[in-house]
């Protein structure tokens, strides 16, 4: 039971992000942050859809932090130097089928913090 019911949340989350995914795109100038959380960690992306190429990432996992909002608040710092460090200042934020809470809205609050514009 618990198993069909875990199947069923995974293909709605997928239906979302291949919905949202139509829509956003990302470029070298404005590329896409695209975020993936786990149970444990939380992780984001930084990616060029034109070339295919990730441009800057951040790991919890490697950060040793959870998937809480303070373990949100420090993937988003590193993640906004590495994004400064290439000199990107406008992203498009895709959450990935996510709702837009908890987590993610901490880590997209903190970006636009670090100066990032969404």
């Amino acid at each position: 039971m618990r198993r069909k019911l875990l199947i069923k949340k995974n293909a709605l989350r997928d239906k979302r992000k291949r919905r949202v995914r139509g829509k956003i795109y990302g470029t070298k100038e404005a590329p896409r942050v695209t975020v993936f959380k786990s149970n444990r960690h939380f992780y984001a992306q930084a990616i060029d859809d034109t070339k295919g190429h990730t441009l800057a990432a951040a790991d919890g996992a490697k950060l040793g932090v959870r998937a809480n909002k303070e373990g949100a608040v420090a993937v988003a710092k590193a993640f906004s130097e590495a994004l400064k460090a290439k000199g990107i200042e406008r992203v498009v934020f895709d959450k990935n089928g996510y709702k837009y809470h908890g987590v993610v809205a901490a880590f997209a609050d903190t970006l636009r913090e670090d100066g990032i514009k969404l």
